[in-house]
């Protein structure tokens, strides 16, 4: 079965993706600095299909497959310590 996002919203400090298995996902907007520091309109326009999820003006992509593995912003890479 290929679980999909059918909505989208946004508080404070989280994205919520709602999924189409019925499940709930609370994401911390600090895993994507380009979605923290959008504008609330800027987020509101999303595409949602069927591998995940877009902003145009964002330059912004999720997967729903890395929602689901728990990764965040893959565009840098964290530093580790030696």
């Amino acid at each position: 079965m290929t679980i999909s996002a059918t909505a989208v919203r946004f508080d404070e400090h989280t994205m919520w993706v709602d999924l189409s298995d019925g499940r709930t996902l609370g994401v911390p907007l600090a895993w994507f600095p380009r979605l923290l520091n959008a504008s609330t309109d800027a987020r509101q326009r999303v595409e949602i299909s069927r591998i995940g999820l877009h902003w145009e003006d964002l330059d912004e992509d999720i997967s729903i497959a890395g929602l689901l593995a728990g990764r965040g912003d893959m565009t840098r890479q964290s530093k580790r310590a030696v």
